[in-house]
């Protein structure tokens, strides 16, 4: 068994690293947008039933936005 020293050393007696895991991206940016859209609805009932606040109803319009920007992301990089 090779100790610290030598694997900082000599990288290449090191085990190869695993392959990335497959995703599809733009199912993971969709599920995303639709829990940000779920959490819109329900802070917009509550702003304007209880009075909530107005920046979690921003948030949530800015991770749908930023949601939407990753769905370009990743039709551009499949």
């Amino acid at each position: 068994m090779p100790t610290i020293r030598t694997l900082l050393a000599h990288p290449e007696l090191r085990r190869p690293s695993p392959p990335p895991p497959r995703a599809d991206l733009f199912r993971v940016f969709g599920a995303g947008i639709g829990l940000f859209a779920i959490g819109l609805v329900v802070t917009l009932v509550l702003r304007f039933a209880a009075g909530g606040s107005m920046a979690s109803v921003g948030i949530c319009a800015a991770g749908m936005a930023l949601g939407g920007l990753g769905l370009l992301w990743a039709r551009r990089h499949r």
